[in-house]
């Protein structure tokens, strides 16, 4: 079954009534190409077990599924499991689950499925839920050996890019504490249907054993990293101060005490400079 063809996927939608939700971002992928690479470069291979968010009508699950010794995948659609049914019977080795990913306890799951083995995600990301499901996988702190996954291109660029630097973000800070990504390459808007008004980009997640910076309150520093580029525009001590109640003078002394300009921006900042910055908040709000 070719499921990249755009009439056998017409096909399966007419005879299983199955309309597209625009509110869950579905794009179909159509470009025979692109799943075998995610599986292969995101490393399914027998003795693996795999999680896969998001099925789509099972063309990366089929990929994964035949490489794989197993495959969970959650899908919060219900309307594709009689498509899904079809599409996969030939596996015996995939279970999926219809809930909401940022709902699923995965720690659970894994200890439940896959019996010790080595456990990849992989993953077409809808757009909508780009980051939190990429924080949720990274914060709960799983027993996961790589995560790969297809986000729009702006994301992984924003992901990608190098801490200190303009192009830098929140979520970028936040990914590079936990993980240490690269984009793998690059998939055309005319390799979906529909075809969406952006290009995407496949990434991988290379998480660190223990994170390499010296954190001891997460939540905190988060927290710092969030309203540090929450104005990109300003300098840094006006919206951390103010969040925080905490006199800007006395943040900017704490600043200048560990090498950190009271005039810089969020985005200047490297990843041991924002940990400074967390030790300054942390220690002017004892």
């Amino acid at each position: 079954m070719k499921l990249t063809d755009i009439s056998t996927i017409k096909t399966l939608f007419e005879k299983h009534g199955f309309s597209f939700t625009k509110s869950l971002g579905q794009n179909f992928l159509i470009n025979p190409t692109v799943c075998p690479k995610i599986a292969e470069m995101g490393g399914a291979a027998k003795g693996v077990g795999a999680i896969e968010i998001g099925t789509g009508i099972g063309v990366l699950t089929r990929e994964l599924a035949s490489r794989c010794d197993k495959v969970v995948a959650i899908e919060i659609d219900t309307g594709l499991k009689p498509i899904l049914d079809e599409t996969l019977e030939e596996f015996d080795n995939v279970e999926v689950i219809f809930a909401d990913v940022m709902e699923t306890d995965l720690t659970k799951l894994i200890e439940e499925k896959f019996g010790g083995m080595d456990v990849i995600v992989c993953a077409n990301l809808p757009y909508y839920i780009t980051s939190p499901v990429i924080m949720k996988l990274l914060e709960e702190k799983l027993p996961i050996k790589a995560i790969t996954v297809m986000v729009q291109l702006e994301a992984a660029d924003r992901i990608c890019a190098a801490v200190g630097s303009r192009e830098c973000g929140a979520i970028t800070a936040s990914i590079n504490y936990y993980a240490k990504p690269k984009k793998l390459f690059r998939v055309n808007r005319g390799s979906f249907m529909p075809s969406p008004n952006v290009d995407s980009a496949v990434i991988s997640l290379e998480r660190y054993e223990t994170p390499p910076y010296k954190v001891d309150d997460e939540e905190l520093f988060f927290e710092v990293i969030r309203q540090a580029f929450s104005q990109r525009r300003k300098q840094l001590a006006n919206p951390v101060s103010a969040y925080f109640r905490l006199p800007k003078a006395l943040l900017t002394e704490g600043m200048e005490k560990r090498g950190i300009s009271p005039t810089a921006r969020a985005e200047e900042l490297t990843m041991d400079k924002l940990v400074s910055l967390y030790e300054t908040v942390k220690e002017l709000r004892r």
